[in-house]
């Protein structure tokens, strides 16, 4: 495993094999679970549930929901957390946007998270391919939420671009850990760099786009620097926060540290709502794409990017047009 960036160690000393008693992951007890299998096998897609071995595809998929990932199944990265693999990545899929298209469809999804791996071998690292998903999606299911999670496209503006032209609800790109931790979880990834493009995300679409990112904890990151993190992402206007516990996919990985309990997770929660944080998800087991549908983007927002869709199109627009979804019960509160 290689990184780029200085050269530094953690202590082996630290790492711990056994897992505490609330890192528990639930089996598949729900015939949903093997219904979205047997789509996701038969139309040919790849989901990072799988690829990056979450803990909790057991749960998603037996709810019917999953998180897509296009353009392959190899990464041309090596990041010390990343169970997906590093290697030459296979040629695009033309067909590909459809077949995640039929999916949303076929499961009737109001929410739908699109994310990929790292195609640092392509000038537009994989944006034209995200913004032809995008595209494929909308059309095949009218009002869904897309949020998309997406690699930096080594902060090539001309490339970010073809991704917020196609108007993502939510953009998504991860932090990861702190900045003092990030040459050497991160391959080629640099923190200043995702700040950067997440504040360029939001001003291409003139602010009518939720952001979000998150950040693994128990990788030895200090509780000032977690602090200073949620700063540095509410300075470039993110306004989402998932904060989970790193697990170790493979003795080959970075090693975890430490395993920040429930409490500690509710108190970093409570933290950032308070710094300013519209949505935030924080527990052991929280992922990117976990129970991503609880948030709910700003009304503004959905507003914004049906008018401009309708607009593109030549159709006037009204409220009474809007496709939105009403918000679970007891969102608001979650939100607020």
């Amino acid at each position: 495993m290689s990184t780029c960036g200085p050269k530094m160690k953690m202590d082996p000393t630290l790492h711990r094999d056994k897992k505490p008693s609330w890192i528990k992951v639930r089996l598949p007890n729900n015939p949903a679970f093997w219904s979205t299998k047997s789509l996701i096998t038969d139309l040919k897609l790849v989901t990072v549930c799988e690829e990056a071995q979450c803990p909790n595809r057991w749960e998603c998929w037996g709810q019917g929901t999953a998180t897509f990932m296009i353009a392959g199944d190899k990464c041309t990265r090596a990041c010390g957390f990343c169970a997906v693999k590093t290697a030459r990545p296979d040629a695009l899929e033309s067909d590909e946007p459809d077949r995640v298209a039929e999916a949303t469809r076929r499961m009737n999804l109001r929410h739908v998270v699109i994310t990929a791996v790292a195609r640092d071998d392509m000038k537009d690292g994989g944006a034209e391919h995200f913004q032809k998903t995008i595209e494929a999606v909308r059309a095949a299911n009218p009002g869904i939420i897309i949020e998309v999670l997406v690699p930096d496209f080594n902060d090539r503006d001309w490339a970010l671009s073809m991704v917020m032209d196609a108007r993502p609800h939510i953009f998504n790109h991860n932090l990861e850990t702190v900045e003092r931790l990030t040459p050497l979880v991160r391959s080629r990834a640099k923190y200043q760099r995702s700040l950067t493009v997440l504040k360029k995300a939001k001003a291409m679409a003139n602010g009518n786009v939720s952001t979000k990112s998150g950040m693994m904890l128990g990788l030895g990151e200090r509780h000032d620097e977690i602090l200073r993190s949620m700063d540095d992402l509410l300075e470039h206007d993110v306004t989402v926060l998932t904060l989970g516990q790193y697990l170790r996919p493979t003795p080959k990985h970075l090693p975890v540290v430490d395993y920040v309990t429930p409490e500690k997770f509710d108190e970093y929660k409570a933290i950032a709502l308070e710094k300013g944080f519209r949505h935030v998800a924080s527990g052991p087991l929280v992922r990117s794409s976990y129970h991503a549908a609880d948030f709910r983007p700003e009304l503004d927002v959905l507003e914004a990017i049906e008018s401009d869709l309708r607009a593109a199109k030549g159709l006037e627009i009204g409220p009474e047009h809007l496709q939105i979804p009403a918000p679970k019960d007891g969102m608001i509160q979650a939100i607020a």
